[in-house]
């Protein structure tokens, strides 16, 4: 039977390492505009203890997020072993375009999808480049996309990639700014006869009272530039709209596949934060009456932060490749991959390895 799967994975993780108490100088604001009365080291440790973040990676000066999704893709395509002109799609999910340090302008004209093929030097025409701007989840949502693609009988093989530069859209006098990071992750799929691939999917929108839970929105402390607008978020609301909603669609997707829970090997659920991807997954488990095992959901944000589409299929590709101690693949396995951002939108994949 025909359907999608992965065939390579590549990721760019920056080299430059921010750690939490590179932000000890650094003081914090409320949204009332006033100084938060906490000391930033108290402030620091409370949220190393919510958020299991020590450290996060920056993007080098010269590079943007068309350069670090091309680098990914580059890793992705080489581990294929596909031609790069064979590809039908190239799918680049991010949030902002290419934005330079030191400026909050989102250029994203042309396409990142666009300067991503240039920049990898693919001349078929045929290979059709778009973007995505889905939040968070917009990685798993180019996954699906191409998906859709194959099945219609539009495309074959795609390169799909999830990157971002979240540090230079950040306030840094906003203490969420220490949750975000940089780097991107990618994988080429491939539509062929296969006992694995991609078995079910579920998305879902909440785009009422939700809409407003992460948007660009005025600085906490005044600026100079009275106009400049930085990514804010309702942190307790995020978390109360995933917790409540994210677990049911997870379900929806694992019992849409035909498995059962038992026969999950890992969850691949994008690296908010530590507290928060721990609570929706054991609620997923409850929802069986089971709980979690200790070893189902690898974990990358304590070292590398909150990069936004880039976290799960950076994840992906380091247990891909051995790089996550205590986890690792093999053909036949159950994963489901899971996110929750910006919109507010949800999806989730249910997928067996080839």
């Amino acid at each position: 039977m025909k359907r999608t799967v992965i065939t390579g994975s590549g990721s760019f993780i920056p080299e430059e390492t921010k750690s939490n108490q590179d932000f000890l100088a650094q003081p914090f604001y409320g949204a009332d505009g006033r100084r938060l009365p906490t000391e930033p080291a108290v402030l620091i440790e409370k949220f190393r203890a919510i958020t299991g973040i020590s450290e996060r990676r920056y993007a080098d000066t010269g590079d943007v997020t068309s350069t670090l999704a091309a680098a990914a893709g580059a890793r992705a395509l080489e581990r294929s072993g596909i031609d790069p002109e064979e590809l039908d799609l190239l799918i680049v999910a991010h949030n902002f375009g290419d934005v330079l340090p030191g400026g909050l302008q989102c250029d994203t004209v042309p396409a990142l999808a666009s300067r991503v093929k240039n920049t990898l030097g693919i001349r078929n025409p045929r290979c059709i480049a778009f973007d995505t701007l889905f939040g968070c989840p917009g990685w798993l949502m180019g996954v699906i996309q191409a998906d859709a693609f194959f099945k219609a009988g539009m495309a074959r093989k795609a390169l799909v990639i999830g990157a971002e530069t979240l540090s230079r859209v950040v306030e840094s006098f906003d203490r969420d700014s220490m949750l975000f990071s940089d780097g991107a992750g990618a994988a080429v799929l491939e539509f062929r006869d296969t006992d694995g691939g991609i078995l079910h999917s579920s998305c879902l929108s909440h785009c009422t009272d939700e809409v407003a839970y992460l948007k660009m929105d005025r600085p906490f402390r005044e600026l100079p530039d009275g106009d400049q607008r930085f990514m804010k978020m309702n942190g307790r609301k995020v978390y109360e709209y995933a917790l409540t909603h994210v677990p049911s669609a997870m379900k929806e997707c694992l019992d849409g596949s035909g498995h059962s829970l038992g026969d999950l090997k890992k969850i691949f659920i994008h690296q908010a934060n530590q507290k928060m991807v721990e609570a929706i997954v054991q609620a997923f488990y409850k929802l069986y009456g089971q709980e979690a095992p200790a070893d189902i959901m690898p974990m990358c944000v304590h070292r590398l932060g909150n990069s936004s589409v880039a976290t799960i299929p950076t994840l992906f590709d380091l247990v891909t490749r051995g790089q996550q101690p205590g986890h690792q693949l093999e053909s036949g396995d159950l994963v489901l991959f899971a996110s929750v951002g910006a919109g507010m939108n949800i999806n989730a994949v249910c997928y067996r390895c080839d």
